[in-house]
């Protein structure tokens, strides 16, 4: 498993209405959905590298 950091993230009430509403809708707890907005906007922006797996060696 890996090792994950913890903070504090501070957000509106609306806010977080909207995304937990959100998490709802997919299936997802809020921390989870928040994971997901995080990684869909590094993605994105070309931020995160790409989980690809190396080419297979010629045989």
């Amino acid at each position: 498993m890996s090792k994950k950091k913890t903070f504090v993230l501070r957000v509106e009430p609306e806010t977080f209405k909207q995304i937990e509403r959100w998490a709802d809708d997919e299936f997802r707890s809020v921390n989870g959905q928040l994971e997901w907005i995080i990684n869909k906007a590094l993605k994105d922006a070309k931020r995160l590298k790409s989980k690809t797996t190396p080419p297979k060696p010629e045989e």
